[in-house]
């Protein structure tokens, strides 16, 4: 069963979605892949209190690592990048060329870039870190600006 809560943060009101209690699901308004609505389930805005709490710690820069539980839906591919993810080092950046190498499979780096776009649970699993071979910024589901900013909050720590 899903359930949802909206909670606000210094980019925007965030969708958060849980299966069966655990975390599946966090996205930003006007995000590319974002399920519709009807697809989050009923507002239970208790069970998420967590979450909520360690985002507003890391909005902060007082977080530097989530913990909380997560169910990651997708392929294993998918999963296996958005386990990539979680590696990277706050405050720091991969290129989606490092990640492919760091999956044993080089030549994968467009493939890693599509299920780096489809991260069902964006900040969390840090899809911001991840930019071109060059270090330029690519493309972010929650659209460049977003990306920028998020990757000043680790390099400055915290925006409160």
């Amino acid at each position: 069963m899903k359930n949802h809560t909206v909670t606000d943060s210094p980019y925007g009101p965030l969708t958060l979605v849980a299966e069966d209690g655990t975390l599946c699901g966090l996205y930003m308004e006007d995000q590319r892949h974002r399920p519709p609505e009807e697809n989050f389930g009923a507002r239970d805005d208790a069970l998420f209190a967590e979450a909520e709490e360690q985002l507003t710690a890391y909005f902060a820069g007082e977080l530097k690592e989530f913990t909380v539980e997560l169910r990651l839906n997708g392929t294993p591919f998918q999963r296996s990048v958005w386990e990539q993810l979680r590696l990277i080092p706050y405050g720091q950046t991969r290129s989606y060329g490092e990640l492919a190498d760091a999956l044993g499979n080089p030549r994968a780096s467009r493939a890693v870039g599509l299920a780096n776009g489809k991260n069902p649970i964006g900040i969390i699993v840090p899809c911001h870190r991840v930019v071109g071979a060059n270090g330029g910024l690519t493309g972010y589901g929650g659209g460049l600006p977003r990306k920028r900013r998020l990757l000043a909050l680790e390099r400055d720590g915290g925006l409160f």
